[in-house]
C-alpha cells in the first residue's frame, strides 16, 4: 500500500536532537522521537539493486522518485514482523531549523513512494524506538529495523481475587544505574494493558487505592493521589525482545471500620477523631466521624481515638482480605 505524502506538515525543532543523540529509548513517549541518539546508531541503508523502482501496479515510477520498503522485527534471531509500529519519515535537511514530516503510517510493512533525497525513518513501538537514515536516488530501498523490544502485562490481585484497574496505581521505572538515578518511564498504567518496552530490566510499583477516599482530597503522601494506601508492592521484571512478560502484583490488605464505644457491641460515639499509625509512629491516616473506614495493608497498627478532650488508644492487627470492624474501648482508657 502506498501512503500519500503529507507535504508541508512540520515538526518542532526538537527533531534536531533526533539526528544527534540517543541514550535510553525508554524515555521516549509513544509516537515521539526519543532524545539522545548518537549518529553512529544510524545503520547504513540497504538498497535492493535487483529490481527497478515501480508502483504497486507494476508501472515504472516517475523520474526523480524511488520506493522505500519498511519492516521491523524484535531483534536477535527473530524474523517476525512487528505489528503496531508507528512509522514516520522526516526530511533530513532542515529548513529554518525545522524538519518536514513527509510520511506517517501504522502499516505493518509500509511501501512508500518518495522523491529523491535524504530522509530519517523513525519507528516507534510503545516506549521502544529506532531510527535510520536513508537515501532515495531513483531506486528501491529496503529497511529492516530491529526494535529489541518486548511487552509487559500487569495483573493486580487482592489475595487470589483479581482487582479492577481503578483499584491500583501502577508505575514503571528504569532502575538506578551507575551515575544515573532511577527514572519513571510510565505512570498510571492500567492492569491488563500491554506496555511495550525496550529490552531490559524494570521496577514495577503497584499502589492499592482506597475507594473510601475521594481522589480529589488533599494527598497525605507527596506525589501520590489522596486515596493511595500503604499497601505497596514492588517487583523487578525483565523484558526480553519479542516476548510478553506477565507480572502479578499480589496485595494483602483489608478494609477496616473504626468505632469508639463505651462497651463491646455498643453504639459508636460521634465526633471522634481517629489517628492510625505504624508501630514506628508514622501517621497512616487521620479521620473524623463515628464510623470512619480505611484500607490498610496486612500488619499491626496503633490507633488513637480522641473525643471530648480524652484520648483512647489500642493496638490492632489487620488481616489480609478480611474486612472487619474494630472497636476502640472508651471506658477506663481515657486520659
Amino acid at each position: 500500500m502506498t501512503m500519500p505524502l503529507r507535504a508541508g506538515l512540520l515538526v518542532p525543532a526538537l527533531f534536531c536532537a533526533i539526528l544527534g543523540c540517543a541514550s535510553a529509548w525508554a524515555q521516549a513517549t509513544p509516537g515521539r522521537a526519543p532524545e539522545g541518539a548518537a549518529p553512529s546508531l544510524f545503520a547504513p541503508s540497504t538498497p535492493s539493486p535487483a529490481r527497478p523502482p515501480e508502483q504497486n501496479d507494476g508501472t515504472p515510477l516517475q523520474d526523480g522518485t524511488g520506493r522505500l520498503f519498511l519492516s521491523a522485527n524484535y531483534g536477535g534471531p527473530s524474523t517476525t514482523a512487528v505489528r503496531g509500529v508507528l512509522w514516520r519519515v522526516y526530511q533530513q535537511n532542515a529548513e529554518n531549523g525545522i524538519h518536514a514530516l513527509i510520511a506517517e503510517t501504522t502499516d505493518m510493512t509500509p511501501a512508500l513512494t518518495l522523491p529523491d533525497g535524504d530522509y530519517v525513518v523513525h519507528a516507534a513501538f510503545g516506549l521502544a524506538a529506532a531510527m535510520r537514515r536513508v537515501t532515495i536516488n531513483s531506486n528501491s530501498v529496503t529497511e529492516k529495523i530491529a526494535l529489541n523490544a518486548g511487552a509487559l502485562r500487569i495483573a493486580g490481585l487482592l489475595g487470589d481475587t483479581p482487582l479492577q484497574p481503578n483499584r491500583l496505581k501502577i508505575d514503571i521505572y528504569v532502575p538506578e544505574r551507575t551515575g544515573q538515578p532511577e527514572k519513571l518511564i510510565a505512570a498510571n498504567v492500567k492492569s491488563g494493558d500491554l506496555v511495550r518496552l525496550p529490552e531490559g530490566n524494570y521496577r514495577v510499583v503497584s499502589t492499592f487505592l482506597d475507594l473510601n477516599v475521594s481522589p480529589s482530597a488533599t494527598p497525605t503522601i507527596p506525589g501520590l493521589p489522596a486515596n493511595a494506601t500503604n499497601s505497596v508492592i514492588n517487583a523487578e521484571v525483565r523484558i526480553d525482545a519479542g516476548k510478553l512478560t506477565d507480572a502479578t502484583m499480589r496485595h494483602r490488605a483489608s478494609n477496616i471500620t473504626l468505632k469508639l464505644v463505651n462497651s463491646m457491641g455498643g453504639d459508636a460515639l460521634a465526633n471522634t477523631s481517629f489517628t492510625v499509625l505504624t508501630p514506628g509512629g508514622d501517621v497512616i491516616r487521620e479521620m473524623i466521624g463515628a464510623f470512619p473506614r480505611l484500607l490498610l495493608a496486612e500488619g499491626e497498627y496503633f490507633v488513637i481515638a480522641r473525643r471530648d478532650g480524652k484520648t483512647h488508644q489500642m493496638t490492632i492487627k489487620v488481616p489480609s482480605n478480611a474486612d472487619r470492624e474494630i472497636e476502640v474501648m472508651a471506658n477506663g482508657s481515657g486520659g
